[in-house]
This record gives C-alpha cells, sequence and structure tokens, in this order.
C-alpha cells in the first residue's frame, strides 16, 4: 500500500538526515522533492501544493533550525500535515432514532458497490447492529443476484422487489421497521459515468427515502478519477463520505491524499481484500504513520484480537514457553494469519517492515504449501515430526503435491524454530513477559 509515495518520503527524509543543520535552502530542496513526490502520487496539483505550503511554513521557523535532530522535526511536521490533510476519523454510521437509520451507497460501475454493500452490513452487524440490503440496482444485469448471494454468505437479509427504484427502497423500509432492523444499507444503481439519468434517478431515492447518510464508494487505484467522480457526486447530490475500495492495491496513493481537500467529506471506511470480511476503519493518523515507514501496530493488534481465539492463544502461549509446540500449532497460526488478510498487508503494518520490504513481492503460495504439507501428516507425526522417516516424506510429499526437499526443508526450519525458542525461554527464565491484547 503507498510503496510508490512511502520510498520517495524516505528518499527525501534520509538527504534531511545528511544534513548537519537546517537551513531555509535545504529545506525549500526538500519540501520541492516532497511535492514532486506527492504529484508523482497523483495527488491533485492544488493539494500538493498547500501541503507543501503549509509543510514549509512550520519548517522554516527557527525552532526547528535549532533542534538537536531537526530532520525528525521534519517527519513530524509531515506526518502532523498528512493527518490534517485527510481530516479526522469518522466511522459513524447512522443511528436508530425514529426508525432504521438509512445508509445510500452511491458510485460508478467496476468500484466494487454492491460487494462492499455487503462489507458493510458484515461490519455493522460485529458492531451489534441489526442490518438489511436493498437491492435498488435494478439497471445492472445480475446486480440483484449479486446481493443476494453475499447476503446468503453472511447470513444477513435482502429485501428487493420488482419496481421502480425508489418503490423498493421505499418498501424496504417499512419491511426494516415491521422486522426490527436498525439499518437499511441501499445498493443504487451505478453507471460508467456520472450522467443526468443516473443523477435523476439518486434524487428521486434521496427525495423519498431521506437516508441518514449518503456514501460514494469509489476505487482507490483509479486515482484522480476517484476524486473527481467524489467531487461530481458531492455537487449533484451530496455526500456525506466516501469508502474508498481495493486500498490494499493502492502504491501511489492519491486518492486517500486528495479526497478530502477536494470533497470535504472524510474516507469513512477502506476495502482491503476481496473477502467479506475486507473492510477496515479509516484512521488518518494510522494511515500517515504508514505512510511514513512507521506501521499500524494498533490497526494490526484490533485485527487479530477479531480473528484470534483467546483461549487458543493462551494455550499456544504456554507451548512458546516451554517449547513444546507442534506441527499442529504452526497450521494454526498461518490459518490465523490468512483471516486477518493478505500477509502483505499485514507486514505493511509493522513499522519498518514495510519499507524495508521495499518492491519485493511476497509469494503466499509458500503459505498454502507449507499448510498442504502440514495437513498431508497424520495427527502422530504432527505431534512428533521426529518419527518421519524417508517412506512417511515420500507420502506426504505425494499428499501435498510437493517435493521431499520441500518436506525435509519444512521440517529442518521447525527443528531450528524450536531449537531457537528453547534456548531464549531458558534465557528469560522466569521473566517472560505476558503478549495479552490491551482492552
Amino acid at each position: 500500500m503507498f510503496e510508490s509515495i512511502t520510498s520517495a518520503l524516505d528518499g527525501v527524509f534520509k538527504s534531511f538526515r545528511k544534513k548537519g543543520k537546517l537551513t531555509e535552502a535545504n529545506i525549500k530542496q526538500g519540501m520541492h522533492q516532497i511535492r514532486m513526490a506527492l504529484l508523482e502520487a497523483d495527488v491533485s496539483y492544488k493539494v500538493a501544493k498547500d501541503f507543501v505550503a503549509a509543510c514549509s511554513e512550520q519548517a522554516v521557523g527557527q525552532e526547528v533550525i535549532k533542534s538537536v535532530k531537526p530532520a525528525q522535526q521534519i517527519v513530524k511536521i509531515v506526518h502532523d500535515e498528512l493527518v490534517r490533510l485527510m481530516g479526522e476519523a469518522d466511522t459513524s454510521l447512522p443511528p436508530a432514532d425514529d426508525g432504521p437509520g438509512v445508509v445510500m451507497m452511491l458510485g460508478l460501475q467496476g468500484s466494487g458497490k454492491t460487494t462492499t454493500c455487503a462489507k458493510l452490513a458484515r461490519f455493522a452487524a460485529k458492531k451489534g447492529r441489526s442490518p438489511l440490503l436493498v437491492g435498488a440496482d435494478v439497471q445492472r444485469p445480475a446486480g440483484v443476484k449479486q446481493l443476494q448471494l453475499l447476503g446468503e454468505q453472511l447470513d444477513i437479509p435482502v429485501f428487493t422487489e420488482e419496481f421502480s427504484p425508489q418503490r423498493i427502497c421505499v418498501m424496504a423500509l417499512k419491511y426494516a421497521l415491521a422486522n426490527n432492523h436498525d439499518l437499511v444499507i441501499l445498493d443504487t444503481a451505478g453507471r460508467l459515468h456520472i450522467d443526468e439519468a443516473l443523477m435523476k434517478e439518486l434524487k428521486k431515492i434521496d427525495a423519498k427515502v431521506k437516508p441518514g447518510q449518503k456514501l460514494l464508494v469509489a476505487n482507490a487505484m483509479t486515482g484522480q478519477d476517484a476524486v473527481n467522480s467524489a467531487d461530481q457526486f458531492n455537487k449533484q447530490i451530496g455526500i456525506e463520505g466516501v469508502i474508498l475500495t481495493m486500498l490494499d492495491g493502492d502504491e501511489r496513493g492519491g486518492a486517500a491524499l486528495s479526497i478530502r481537500a477536494v470533497t470535504g467529506r472524510p474516507i469513512k471506511f477502506a476495502g482491503v481484500g476481496e473477502k467479506l470480511d475486507g473492510l477496515e476503519e479509516f484512521h488518518p493518523d494510522r494511515m500517515a504513520g504508514r505512510i511514513l515507514g512507521m506501521g499500524d501496530v494498533v490497526s494490526l493488534v484490533e485485527k487479530a484480537e477479531e480473528t484470534m481465539d483467546r483461549e487458543r492463544a493462551a494455550k499456544l502461549q504456554k507451548k512458546l514457553q516451554k517449547a513444546t509446540f507442534t506441527l499442529d500449532d504452526m497450521l494454526y497460526q498461518f490459518q490465523q494469519l490468512k483471516r486477518m488478510g493478505p500477509i502483505s498487508d499485514l507486514l505493511g503494518k509493522i513499522p519498518g517492515l514495510g519499507a524495508m520490504m521495499g518492491d519485493q513481492e511476497l509469494d503466499e503460495s509458500e503459505f498454502t504449501r507449507v499448510e498442504a504439507i502440514i495437513q498431508s501428516m497424520t495427527p502422530g507425526e504432527r505431534a512428533h515430526p521426529e518419527i518421519i522417516d524417508g517412506r512417511r516424506r515420500l507420502r506426504i510429499s505425494s499428499g501435498s503435491g510437493t517435493r521431499v526437499q520441500e518436506v525435509n526443508s519444512l521440517l529442518k526450519e521447525f527443528r531450528q524454530m524450536k531449537k531457537m525458542m528453547k534456548k531464549g525461554m531458558q534465557g528469560r527464565g522466569a521473566g517472560f513477559p505476558d503478549f495479552n491484547f490491551p482492552r
């Protein structure tokens, strides 16, 4: 995520660290490089210009120039301005006061709007809400069917009828009220581009239903096109926020850094990954940290809390302390990691690791291969890998579709891991810390 701008800014900060002290001249040169990095990241020219002007105004002050490590202060200034640029966090959904809260989802075709509707419903259900999905996109072939299939996967009801979009939405509200749904999510029609017919239909629904929030779904990888469509939707119909999809695949970050400044509306959520649990709350301060290579440990811990079995984790911790964990435990850890999302995205949240990896591609098929090997073992072999002889290795490689050498390599790495863990535990003794999640 945002690899290009992270790499470019890191280069700027390295040049600042080489300076004995900061002067107006080298600050001006560095800020020019920051502006170029923003423009290359597809940030709009005006936003980039205003951003650099705000940073320069603070950086030229005497307090910065006289500081012991002025380069660190430059990083802080850029971080704070990135947070200001992206605005305050706002992940609220309309409350159920006099009736169900209503979210009207907007977006062009190809933005991932229907899937995002399902992701948002899952998110709301996890927060204790009782959502109802509404298939009001009667323009796109199989659009309603797609929403129904997603609803079935999540066990969340989908309301639809063969009427006009406005009438479907009005009837859905009555259905929600009668069936105790406190949140209604309207999946409205999209187009390949904004046109008069689309806006006319959306305005009719808006007037009939009066949604608590209108959220635009935009593809982060389209950069300034996403910003422009957000600006147009906001001017013509009004939006309360934006959900950026495919943010994990966006190397530049232009949309995320420009939308708030252009529209005045916050990014509320980010779509990451294709699975239905791939919707994250958007926190500008955490995102600024990731852009600057500082990671996002808070989001990483929150994701772990959501997916990990606490009782199982406690048992595993004791096994790690005693170095008695098995291949079954290793398999469980791989499965937990996969549930938390793309491995590359998780590594990007670890401070320093994302920048260290740079443009290197992580071969996630390696994790699948390890899973296949362990799953091809018997329970006895997983608990006592020392019994795996040549004949067993041949059977395991055949069952997992791998080579014997790969089985040998896994067993060797597992032995080394246990050996290192045992040595580490002996060194720590009784002082080994508890890795409990914060409450």
